[in-house]
């Protein structure tokens, strides 16, 4: 309870991600900042390196790993709402790529 109000409870989404009603009204940011994921997955779809987007969009307060992450999560989600078909055919490609 905070001020007399109850609120949720943050919720950790993995390694470096966190969705905290106090932060971003709950949007999914990265630990210990105020970056939206949304924000790292826009600057990804845009092109943007990795090495861009940790060391000098956001100044070196994301790791690498991080966005590897947040696109792991957002990978997983896009799965979960796909049928079983598109699921097998996703990670069909995706165990291609690492071969």
């Amino acid at each position: 309870m905070k001020n007399g109000k109850h609120t949720a409870d943050r919720v950790e989404l993995g390694d470096y991600i966190v969705a905290d009603p106090e932060i971003c009204h709950g949007k999914p940011t990265f630990k210990g900042t105020r970056i939206m994921v949304w924000q790292v997955l826009d600057d990804v779809a845009e092109g943007r390196s990795w090495d861009f987007i940790c060391n000098k969009r956001w100044g070196g307060r994301i790791p690498l790993p991080a966005v590897a992450e947040a696109i792991r999560l957002a990978q997983e989600a896009l799965l979960e709402r796909t049928s079983p078909a598109a699921q097998r055919s996703v990670r069909k490609k995706s165990e291609l790529a690492l071969a």
